[in-house]
């Protein structure tokens, strides 16, 4: 993948100036208050930038270079009587948990932020003492970091791996002849909650997984020996999980090369006109997976609460290229808007603050729409904003949003399942030390 980089190490103190192409964008004249705002408030951004997961990190921050422009030409964050001109500091965690304790350390104690954004999984171990002593508030795109203890932890706009279950679900309804599926993943935070929820989706929707699912070492670099396995088993459908981009690719490839005519279905296409030039656009065809290209029109729906998508597609695009528009792209700027709302309603970017007035009474703007602060049952504690979920079909080598389904009513009705096989594969919240 192309991490955009020249070293391991993005800068640190990396401000995110305002400039006249986003104040165009924007749509409007850069108001004079831009200029006089007198206050910055510092926000860390503490996600791996290099190596195997960079995927889930970097094309978040280029996504939060495109916010900080827009907030900043308009004036910034109002905040009581201020305005607060927004700066990310930027920290690469690799996704080694002693490198993000170092991160954690660094941009607390020497940057002074007041927020830190992190991607989780085998990260947040390594920065959860920290959070818990210095009351700093994070959040997580994984979920399942949550646990009764993380009080100031919040996922407020990934419900990984929860909302793989719309995908499923949309499936089944749409194409009820497909019956056997396989299922494969990295033995790791991310891959094994989430093919517990492929599991549970799977069960619901009456699909039999025909063999075990099939973990692979985080190292693996030869994917034949895996999608032979996988389709010795002739399963109408080939679900990738979780996967890291540079793990869907060679997959996708390997499918391809072996025949496989079958449904395809993944959390995530990451970049997948890569995908399309190493296989076929027939191949791709009806792909199912969780995250839309914001260009969509689907996105303009009245109930999507993030603030004019296609623009920001438009000019990601512009900036970073369209092919580098991936899962996360978005996603860390949304969870800016409801930082930059909740430090609005609260008159203080003080973490205890913002952290009481996001969760507010028990609703949330999320992305896709109104949602609620949930989790308890599932994580112990009611740190996670779940509501409607995208699910994304590769239709004519084009990402397409087929519809928006509820991941609490999935929740109502197969709940048990989930909590079945999250306990047999160790992935409930009491059985992680």
């Amino acid at each position: 993948m192309t991490s955009h980089l020249t070293g391991p190490f993005i800068d640190r103190r990396t401000f995110l100036s305002t400039s006249a192409a986003a104040a165009a964008l924007a749509g409007m004249a850069r108001p004079r208050i831009a200029f006089a705002a007198n206050k910055t408030v510092k926000i860390g951004f503490l996600a791996p930038l290099t190596g195997d997961v960079a995927a889930w990190g970097k094309p978040g921050l280029d996504g939060c270079r495109i916010w900080a422009d827009w907030v900043n030409a308009g004036g910034g964050v109002k905040v009581g009587g201020d305005s607060y001109i927004v700066e990310f500091v930027a920290y690469d965690n690799e996704y080694d948990p002693g490198k993000a304790r170092t991160g954690a350390t660094q941009l607390i104690k020497e940057d002074g932020v007041k927020f830190v954004m992190m991607l989780g999984g085998d990260t947040w171990p390594g920065v959860e003492r920290i959070a818990a002593k210095e009351g700093m508030l994070f959040s997580t795109l994984l979920p399942s970091d949550l646990t009764p203890e993380t009080k100031t932890l919040l996922a407020p706009c990934e419900v990984h791996p929860i909302y793989n279950v719309t995908g499923v679900e949309w499936l089944a309804e749409n194409k009820p002849n497909l019956k056997r599926a396989v299922v494969c993943a990295q033995d790791d935070a991310l891959g094994k909650p989430s093919v517990a929820t492929y599991l549970a989706a799977f069960e619901a929707a009456g699909i039999d997984v025909v063999e075990d699912p099939l973990f692979f070492d985080p190292a693996t670099t030869d994917f034949a020996p895996v999608m032979t396995k996988m389709l010795a088993a002739k399963p109408d459908i080939l679900c990738l999980d979780t996967a890291y981009a540079d793990y869907v690719h060679p997959l996708c490839e390997q499918a391809f090369q072996q025949g496989f005519k079958g449904q395809i279905i993944s959390c995530t296409a990451d970049f997948y006109p890569k995908i399309i030039e190493k296989t076929s656009k027939e191949f791709m065809e009806g792909f199912i997976f969780q995250f839309p290209d914001f260009d969509d029109p689907a996105l303009n729906d009245p109930q999507v609460n993030f603030a004019r998508p296609n623009d920001f597609y438009a000019e990601y695009a512009k900036r970073y290229g369209e092919s580098e528009w991936g899962a996360v792209s978005w996603e860390y700027a949304s969870i800016m808007d409801l930082w930059a709302d909740a430090a609005s309603k609260a008159g203080s970017v003080e973490p205890g603050a913002v952290l009481k007035a996001m969760k507010g009474d028990g609703k949330g703007k999320h992305a896709f729409g109104d949602a609620q602060w949930w989790g308890k049952e599932l994580f112990g504690i009611d740190n996670a904003l779940v509501g409607n979920w995208p699910v994304v079909a590769i239709e004519n080598g084009k990402a397409v949003i087929k519809e928006y389904r509820s991941i609490p009513a999935w929740w109502d009705k197969h709940g048990d399942l989930m909590i079945k096989h999250m306990t047999a594969l160790g992935q409930m919240y009491t059985q992680r030390g």
